[in-house]
């Protein structure tokens, strides 16, 4: 392959229309919206979104877009056909709006689920709130997330009884929280600004599953999770997000099963993040420090209710054994598929050793069960632990893959804990099934669902094969505004020399952009490395730009920073690739260091690809490669938020250009202007004369 970058062409293939088109591939069998026959609600949805329409004067930004309202039309048809549709909207198309419109006109009883807490918050207290008094439509909304978000009455009373809290700020927190709690009428921590989503407190004062009394519960009456879960049912349209959606179809413990069997209409926005989230649910795990936790509870509560045993001794032998299965792996993140484990290691015994003290402490539970509700409620979740470690087969003689080439069995050792984890190798049977049953509407959408307008990968992860898939391309005049810049002489990615070349050839850009950076990275290693240098190399050159470090500070306050300081460069990774959004000038250039493939030795996508290959397929063209074009899709996605943007797109890893799969890369992402001379990037940013 040539070393240099073609200029702009045109996307290719169908997608590159003004108005929705087929995709092209086999995910679905469309027609291009322009010859799509006219749906019931066409006619209705051109008024809306017109420029006479009701949408217009209620957001003072809002220009009607062609892309906008032919979606609309495409999710209104798959809810009055109570059909699937997969439906990508490039960056500006407005997809919010171009579901949320049909959804509270015409959607039923309704779920919408997001890919974050965040996203969650912004369609429950803007956008809806906007559009139905747009629309005066009369539709009820509530918010429900995870019981983890919700003040438990129980564990707040008992933390405060407990005075056992050690450090300062924790002290100061729990005052802040018992006085939220006497005027919330949500009781969601996301209210209480005063004290940090991270507080360790939290996890004192909020319950799990395990930790849960149910009915049984003294506070049930005023329990907030139960009045989110009956608002849940009583409301129109429910905002979830993905892993509370995910949690309750497996868990059957988040109130979305309720809801699952009156819902007409599932919306998944941000649904690229999808298979991932379901891969976790659907999935098992059981974690060391689970099984601290409990022994923490059966010391308190044994104390409390049941003198007589010596619980001090009961729950120390437990604690010993889950801490001796944590050190049979080295300090430090590790993550081994199970034959990776070697047949000698002493994690197989320390493993039998800790199951055998846990059956220990569930005898002496059950002779004392029925003193107290609470040591009841102790022994049914260490039963459930227990269930959970014997249903993780370790043998050291068997192969990697369990129960018929369906599951890999791994482990994943931090710091303080050792999980054990059994991951469904697909999800698409899994999903398949839970789309069963009742006929619905299922929309999926998001910026970046296909590679190269081919929707097969996800289709296929999700076991959509065959379902309609609809893709509108951005609005935004991407030759015009910005610059997609691969620069020359870099080393392969793997040299020991590779991330400081990286920061040598970007500082000059960084330097003409005036800073107004994100500096995107691939590991967290390469973060602390970019801002190190960064950082001696701003105060040696004597420019003045504010440096901005993902662990520093919370996301959303190193983003208002950033925002505020107008010159600033951010140095992230995973969670600055998407769900971001900085407009206008502040953001002008952003530099990704690598293609964002995933680590080769993660033992789930080692057993996939080892799978992919028995059946003829390519591990890399089929799995990773797709996996990383969504990924760079959505870092590139963080440049031109508005139509007025401009800024340079540079992507420094020189396989772009080098490897076969380069193009197939490039061309899945935005039509930039292209090129690899670093004097037209400098003149760029160069204001007009």
């Amino acid at each position: 392959m040539t070393d240099h970058l073609p200029a702009s062409v045109p996307v290719s293939g169908p997608a590159a229309g003004p108005a929705g088109t087929a995709a092209s591939s086999p995910a679905g069998d469309v027609l291009p919206a322009s010859v799509r026959p006219p749906g019931k609600y066409d006619d209705e949805l051109d008024r809306l979104f017109g420029a006479g329409g009701p949408l217009a004067p209620a957001v003072g930004t809002f220009k009607p877009r062609q892309a906008q309202t032919e979606m609309a039309k495409a999710v209104a048809q798959a809810m009055a056909d109570q059909k699937v549709l997969m439906a990508e909207a490039g960056t500006g198309t407005g997809k919010t709006f171009a579901y949320l419109v049909p959804a509270l006109l015409w959607g039923g009883k309704t779920i919408i689920s997001t890919g974050t807490k965040n996203l969650q918050d912004q369609l429950f207290l803007r956008d809806i709130p906007t559009i139905r008094a747009a629309l005066r439509a009369p539709v009820s909304v509530a918010l429900l997330k995870g019981r983890s978000n919700y003040v438990c009455h129980f564990h707040l009373e008992r933390t405060l009884s407990n005075g056992r809290l050690t450090s300062r700020d924790d002290v100061g927190h729990l005052r802040e929280i018992s006085r939220f709690i006497k005027m919330t009428n949500s009781g969601d921590k996301a209210e209480l600004a005063k004290v940090p989503e991270t507080a360790t407190v939290w996890n004192l004062v909020t319950s799990t599953r395990d930790t849960c009394m149910g009915a049984e519960c003294q506070y049930y009456q005023d329990c907030f999770v139960m009045k989110a879960r009956r608002e849940a049912q009583q409301a129109d349209v429910v905002v979830v997000n993905h892993h509370l959606f995910f949690a309750d179809v497996a868990l059957k413990d988040t109130g979305v099963a309720e809801l699952l069997p009156s819902a007409n209409t599932i919306i998944f926005d941000e649904a690229h993040q999808l298979p991932d989230t379901a891969t976790l649910f659907f999935g098992t795990s059981v974690s060391t420090s689970q099984v601290l936790e409990l022994c923490r509870d059966v010391l308190a509560e044994g104390l409390a209710h049941a003198r007589g045993p010596d619980w001090g001794k009961v729950v120390t032998v437990v604690e010993k054994a889950a801490r001796d299965l944590r050190l049979t792996f080295p300090e430090g993140s590790t993550r081994l598929s199970l034959p990776q484990v070697l047949p000698t290691s002493a994690f197989f015994p320390a493993l039998a050793k800790l199951k055998e003290e846990l059956s220990g402490m569930i005898t002496v539970l059950e002779e004392h069960a029925a003193r107290a509700e609470t040591i009841e409620a102790c022994r049914v979740r260490a039963l459930e632990l227990a269930a959970s470690y014997e249903a993780w087969k370790a043998d050291p003689k068997k192969g990697k893959v369990v129960e018929g080439d369906e599951a890999v069995l791994w482990v994943e050792a931090f710091s303080g804990s050792l999980q054990l984890h059994k991951t469904p190798l697909s999800i698409a049977p899994i999903f398949s099934s839970q789309r069963e049953g009742t006929p619905r509407s299922w929309i999926f959408t998001s910026a970046t669902l296909a590679v190269k307008n081919d929707f097969k990968h996800f289709s296929e992860q999700m076991g959509l094969t065959g379902e309609p898939a609809m893709t509108w391309p951005s609005p935004f005049n991407y030759s015009e505004q910005g610059i997609l810049y691969v620069p020359t002489g870099l080393p392969e990615p793997n040299s020991m020399h590779y991330t400081d070349a990286v920061v040598d050839i970007a500082l000059p850009i960084i330097e003409a952009a005036g800073g107004r950076t994100f500096f995107l990275c691939t590991t967290i290693r390469a973060v602390n490395k970019v801002a190190e240098r960064l950082r001696t190399e701003f105060a040696e050159r004597g420019l003045d730009f504010p440096l901005f470090v993902q662990g520093e500070r919370g996301r959303t306050e190193l983003l208002d920073s950033f925002r505020n300081a107008g010159n600033a460069v951010l140095v992230g990774s995973q969670s600055f690739w998407e769900g971001v959004d900085v407009r206008g000038e502040a953001l002008s250039l952003v530099i990704i260091d690598k293609l964002p493939f995933a680590p080769p030795d993660d033992p789930v996508l080692a057993a996939r690809i080892e799978v992919m290959e028995k059946q003829g397929m390519n591990g890399f063209m089929h799995h990773q490669l797709p996996e990383a074009i969504i990924t760079l899709k959505q870092g590139a996605g963080r440049l031109i938020r508005d139509v007025d943007d401009r800024g340079v797109l540079m992507i420094c890893d020189p396989r772009l250009i080098t490897k076969p799969y380069g193009r197939r890369i490039w061309q899945s992402l935005p039509p930039f202007k292209r090129t690899r001379v670093q004097s037209e990037v400098i003149e760029f940013f160069k204001p007009p004369t």
